[in-house]
C-alpha cells in the first residue's frame, strides 16, 4: 500500500510587525530602541512590538511601559495604527497567493502556507520560504521568519525556532533534535498555567511530554492533554484552509452547555463576558466586524428562544457584544428562570476595514477605539504566552464550565 505523503507547510511571520511597519516611515528610530504600545502618556500601557536594538535591551512584548523604561530609559515609543498594519498585512497575504490558494491567517502577522502542490513549481519547502521572505523583503522593505515542516504546530515551532529574518526547516528526521529539549512552554498552545502543572508533574521539557503517558495527561488535564501529547509527538493533522474560505463566513458564534445551570444575572453576566470574548476574538483573527448580535438560550426542558438585534456602528470588541447580548436577555428571559445552554453570534459581518459612519460624538469614537485597541493587546498577549495569560476577573475560578484555556484555540 502507498504510503501517505507528508505535506508541506509554511508558518511566515513578521519580524516586530508594528514596529517594522512604522520604522517605514519613521526610518531615523532604526538606530535606536523603538517600541510601539497601547498608551504611550501611560506607565500602564503594554508594549505591542518592539524593534531589535529594543529587543536586545531586553524590552518584550506585553510588558508595561514602565517596566520597559526601567530597562531602557532611552527608549522611544509610538502609538499603534492598527489601519495601516491592516493594510500590510493584506499585501503579504497577497504575496503569499502568489505560490498557494493554501493561505489560512493565523493572526494581522502570521499565515500558514500549505505549498505540497507548488512544489514542481518553486522547488522545495525552503526554497519556497527564501523566496517568500526575499519578495517580501524587496517590494515592503519588511522581513518575516518562516519555519517548514510536515504540519502546522512544528511549522509555527519552526518560526519562531530563529529570529529575525529566517528559515527553519523541522522535518521527522529532526523534530526530536530541534524541539525536544526546549521548556514545555515552548509548545504551542501550551500556556502558563498548564506549564506550571506540567513541571509539578516533572515534565519540564517538550521531549518529557512527548514520551509521558497520555493516559497520564488525560487524567491531568483532560481532552487538552491528549492535544499536547500529540504536538509534542508531531501527530497534530490539520489542513490548512484555503484564503478564499474566509471571504465565505456568514457569523461568528460560540456556544457553550453549562456544568450547572445558570441562575440569576451574576451567573449570566458571566457566561456572556466569556462567550463575547471569545467570539470578539474571533472576529478580530478573521479581520470582520459584526453589524448585529443573535443570542439563543436552551433550558434545561431542551426548549430554545432566539433574539437579535443590530448593533451600530459595526463591531468586534467583546464590551459591545456583552452589552448587546445581556440587552437582549434581560428584555427576553426572566433573569431567575434556569438557562442550560447560551450561543452569543456575530451576525451581519463586514470587513473590518470597511468605511462606516463614525459617531458625531467623538468622545464616544474615542472610548470604542481605546476598547478595541485595549483587546487588541489581550490577543497578543494570549497570543504569545497562552490563553490563560490574561483574562477578565469574574472569569477566574468558576464553577458554570467555562475554561479560560480554551481561549487559545479560538
Amino acid at each position: 500500500m502507498e504510503q501517505k505523503r507528508d505535506r508541506t507547510i509554511l508558518h511566515c511571520d513578521m519580524n516586530g510587525f508594528y514596529a517594522s511597519v512604522e520604522l517605514l516611515e519613521l526610518p531615523h528610530l532604526r538606530k535606536v530602541p523603538m517600541a510601539v504600545c497601547g498608551d504611550p502618556e501611560s506607565r500602564h500601557g503594554i508594549i505591542l512590538a518592539k524593534n531589535e536594538i529594543a529587543k536586545r535591551c531586553g524590552i518584550v512584548t506585553a510588558e508595561t511601559v514602565w517596566q520597559a523604561r526601567r530597562k531602557c530609559p532611552e527608549l522611544v515609543l509610538v502609538p499603534p495604527h492598527h489601519r495601516k498594519y491592516r493594510e500590510y498585512s493584506q499585501k503579504i497575504n497577497e504575496i503569499y497567493l502568489r505560490f498557494t490558494d493554501m493561505v489560512e491567517p493565523f493572526s494581522i502577522d502570521e499565515s500558514w502556507l500549505d505549498v505540497t502542490g507548488s512544489l514542481q513549481l518553486f522547488g522545495t519547502g525552503k526554497e519556497i520560504a527564501d523566496r517568500i521572505r526575499k519578495t517580501v523583503c524587496e517590494e515592503l522593505c519588511l522581513t518575516l521568519s518562516v519555519g517548514v515542516s510536515f504540519n502546522k504546530v512544528f511549522a509555527k515551532m519552526g518560526s519562531e525556532y530563529k529570529k529575525p529574518d529566517a528559515t527553519t526547516v523541522i522535518s521527522r528526521q529532526n523534530y526530536r533534535e530541534i524541539l525536544w529539549p526546549l521548556p514545555v512552554a515552548e509548545l504551542l498552545f501550551v500556556g502558563q498555567a498548564s506549564a506550571e502543572k506540567l513541571a509539578r508533574m516533572g515534565i519540564h521539557t517538550i521531549g518529557q511530554l512527548a514520551q509521558t503517558q497520555p493516559s497520564v495527561l488525560t487524567g491531568a488535564f483532560g481532552k487538552h492533554g491528549r492535544q499536547m501529547y500529540d504536538y509534542a509527538n508531531g501527530l497534530e493533522d490539520s489542513p490548512v484552509a484555503r484564503y478564499s474560505d474566509r471571504e465565505e463566513i456568514k457569523s461568528i458564534g460560540n456556544g457553550v452547555t453549562f456544568r450547572r445551570n445558570l441562575r440569576g444575572e451574576a451567573d449570566i453576566d458571566v457566561a456572556v463576558t466569556a462567550l463575547s470574548d471569545r467570539v470578539a476574538t474571533r472576529l478580530r483573527k478573521n479581520q470582520m466586524k459584526c453589524s448585529g448580535v443573535k443570542v439563543d438560550i436552551k433550558d434545561p426542558q431542551f426548549r430554545v428562544i432566539s433574539r437579535q438585534k443590530q448593533i451600530a456602528p459595526p463591531t468586534n470588541t467583546a464590551a459591545d457584544l456583552r452589552t448587546a447580548a445581556m440587552e437582549l436577555i434581560r428584555r427576553s428571559w426572566t433573569m431567575d428562570e434556569p438557562i442550560r445552554l447560551i450561543t452569543l453570534t456575530g451576525i451581519h459581518l463586514c470587513p473590518e476595514n470597511e468605511a462606516v459612519q463614525l459617531s458625531l460624538f467623538e468622545s464616544e469614537e474615542k472610548g470604542r477605539s481605546k476598547t478595541e485597541q485595549m483587546e487588541r493587546t489581550m490577543d497578543s498577549i494570549r497570543q504569545k504566552f497562552g490563553g490563560a495569560a490574561i483574562t477578565y476577573g469574574g472569569l477566574m475560578k468558576n464553577d458554570i464550565g467555562i475554561d479560560i484555556e480554551e481561549e487559545k484555540k479560538q
